[in-house]
C-alpha cells in the first residue's frame, strides 16, 4: 500500500468491513506498542477507555479537600514508608 503526498490510503473495502468503519464515519488513530492504529471512532474500546477515565475524574473529585492539609511531604513519606 503506498502513501500519497498528501499522507493519504485507501483502507480495503473488505478491512474497513471488518472493523466497522462505514463511508463518512470518523476514526481514530491511536499508537499501540509501536504500530499505527486506525478504529472507528465511537469502537468498543474507546468507550471503555472513555468510561473509565469518566469513573477515575469522579473518584478523584470526591477525594478533592479530603486531605490533611497540615502533613507535609516529609511527614507523608515518613507514614507510608513505616507500613
Amino acid at each position: 500500500m503506498r502513501v500519497t503526498s498528501k499522507g493519504q490510503v485507501t483502507i480495503p473495502r473488505d478491512l474497513r468491513e471488518l472493523v466497522g468503519i462505514a463511508p463518512n464515519s470518523e476514526v481514530v488513530f491511536s499508537i499501540d506498542g509501536g504500530r499505527l492504529v486506525v478504529e472507528p471512532k465511537n469502537s468498543t474500546r474507546d468507550v471503555e477507555d472513555r468510561t473509565r477515565l469518566d469513573r477515575l475524574a469522579e473518584a478523584l473529585d470526591r477525594l478533592e479537600g479530603s486531605g490533611d492539609q497540615d502533613v507535609d511531604a516529609d511527614a507523608l513519606m515518613s507514614i507510608t514508608r513505616d507500613r
